[in-house]
């Protein structure tokens, strides 16, 4: 006897995973999360271009990755020929022309708007008509990076959390016109990157940070007003509230400036005076305290 024909909904469903498998993903932007990104999409299979307009910079971000997978090797998460397959899955580019031809692309730039309005408006004229478009960003608005495009269906954010490799969630931001389809391939490619994607729809600050940053806002408040030290504030939320790091700690870590950005869209986006940045956190961004990467913010790092 013949093998029975496969169902047509399970026929769909493999064809749609072999799709996914195949595609090619950009990575736009070689800082922090961008080579994060490029780590778990080149792990997961994927060709990956990362892009960044400095040579310098993509060198160092590929040296990351390396340590990075160094780590896991020592962890005995990989293997020493499993890191040089993930390290060939990764193409290093300077020229945004070169997306052209690419699948996905998923932005990381810095959280400025205009940038990023920019590159979207660039990237929709370059790529062809079915390529979809990511933001990484944690609070600016999806809908209106997707006005600078004409392929608001393939407009979606990808909201990766901080260390990229290690943390499971992405935020995927649906706006009022991406398509289901778009969904489900992010939906689909997230979970090829063994994370966990959880839908919301587009907000300011989404949920993770519309949540998050007032409360690390108050936490500055609460030090500008003297109410407690920043070692008092910190331990009380660690130890009440079963916080693996206290709020001003985690302000430190994400950046004193990310954090400062994503309340000013807030501020504006909902325009209630609740989302209003502590001045204590912009006069310390103005004097460039702006936590581990600078060498100082609430804390001080000696490794600067």
């Amino acid at each position: 006897m013949g093998e029975k024909p496969l169902p047509w909904l399970l026929k769909i469903a493999i064809y749609n995973n072999i799709m996914v498998d195949n595609f090619k993903i950009a990575v736009i932007g070689s800082g922090t999360m961008g080579n994060g990104i490029a780590h778990v999409a080149a792990q997961s299979g994927f060709q990956t271009l990362l892009v960044d307009i400095n040579q310098d910079q993509l060198n160092k971000a590929l040296s990351i990755i390396s340590k990075n997978l160094d780590r896991q090797i020592n962890k005995n998460i990989i293997s020493e020929s499993e890191k040089q397959n993930i390290i060939n899955n990764i193409s290093l580019e300077t020229n945004l022309q070169n997306c052209k031809d690419m699948d996905l692309i998923i932005e990381a730039i810095p959280e400025k708007y205009d940038l990023k309005a920019s590159i979207f408006k660039e990237l929709d004229s370059i790529c062809k008509e079915s390529t979809i478009l990511a933001s990484n960003t944690s609070s600016i608005s999806i809908s209106n990076l997707g006005n600078q495009t004409k392929r608001p269906e393939n407009i979606i954010g990808m909201h990766f959390m901080n260390p990229v490799p290690v943390m499971k969630l992405i935020e995927v931001i649906k706006t009022m016109h991406t398509s289901e389809s778009t969904i489900k391939t992010i939906i689909d490619i997230s979970k090829k990157m063994n994370k966990i994607p959880v839908e919301c729809n587009d907000y300011p600050g989404f949920i993770s940070n519309r949540i998050l940053m007032p409360m690390i806002n108050e936490a500055i408040f609460c030090l500008e007003q003297n109410v407690a030290t920043k070692e008092s504030i910190d331990e009380i939320m660690k130890l009440g509230m079963a916080h693996p790091m206290g709020p001003l700690e985690l302000a430190d870590f994400i950046g004193l400036d990310i954090c400062l950005d994503i309340m000013e869209v807030l501020w504006i986006g909902f325009n209630d005076s609740k989302y209003r940045p502590c001045t204590l956190l912009k006069t310390m961004v103005s004097s460039g305290l702006l936590g581990r990467k600078s060498g100082k913010g609430f804390y001080n790092y000696d490794w600067f």
